[in-house]
C-alpha cells in the first residue's frame, strides 16, 4: 500500500509540474505575442501618418493639376494672345500711344 502512495504521491508531484511547465510556456508564448502586437501597432501608426501625408500631397498635386488646366484653357483665349503680344513682341493696338520708360537720350 505504501508502494501506491509513493506511486500516487509522485505522479501527483509530475502532474503539477507539467501543469507549471504548460503554464509557464503559454505565459511566455502570451508575452511574446504582446510584444509583437505592440511592435506592430507602431509600425501601423506610421503606416498611417505616411498613408495620411501622401494622401495630403496627392490633393496638392490636383490642386496644381487644376490650375495647369486653367491655365491651358487661358492659353487658347484671344486675351492670352494678345498679352503675349504686347509683352514679348512689343506690339500695341491701333490708335494707341506707347508711353516708353528709359533716357530720351538728353542728359
Amino acid at each position: 500500500m505504501k508502494k501506491k502512495q509513493k506511486r500516487s504521491r509522485s505522479q501527483a508531484e509530475y502532474n503539477r509540474l507539467g501543469l507549471l511547465v504548460i503554464t509557464v510556456v503559454v505565459l511566455l508564448f502570451l508575452g511574446s505575442m504582446l510584444q509583437s502586437s505592440r511592435k506592430l501597432e507602431t509600425r501601423l501608426a506610421s503606416y498611417d501618418a505616411r498613408a495620411a501625408a501622401l494622401e495630403e500631397k496627392l490633393e496638392e498635386e490636383r490642386a496644381r493639376t487644376e490650375e495647369i488646366d486653367a491655365l491651358k484653357e487661358y492659353m487658347k483665349t484671344d486675351e492670352y494672345a494678345e498679352e503675349v503680344a504686347r509683352e514679348k513682341l512689343g506690339l500695341v493696338k491701333y490708335g494707341e500711344i506707347v508711353f516708353r520708360e528709359g533716357s530720351s537720350g538728353e542728359e
